[in-house]
């Protein structure tokens, strides 16, 4: 599991967005690039190459879902 103090420093690589962590994945909170990075074995793999590009709806949910404002 990922620690908070981990999380505090963690951005998007792309656009230094903050990350919300869900599940097995942290996810940028930038609407715009909506990247979605997996992490494994506790360890978050942040290269833009190797994420997603989650829909706007299923981004929306996650980030209602961690009481995270959507402009």
């Amino acid at each position: 599991m990922i620690s908070k103090e981990l999380l505090d420093i963690l951005c998007c690589p792309e656009t230094k967005a903050d990350l919300v962590l869900d599940g097995n994945f942290l996810v940028s909170t930038d609407k715009n690039t909506r990247r979605r990075y997996r992490i494994e074995d506790d360890i978050p793999i942040m290269l833009i190459d190797e994420s997603e590009q989650l829909p706007i709806e299923e981004w929306k949910a996650i980030m209602k879902k961690h009481g995270r404002e959507i402009s």
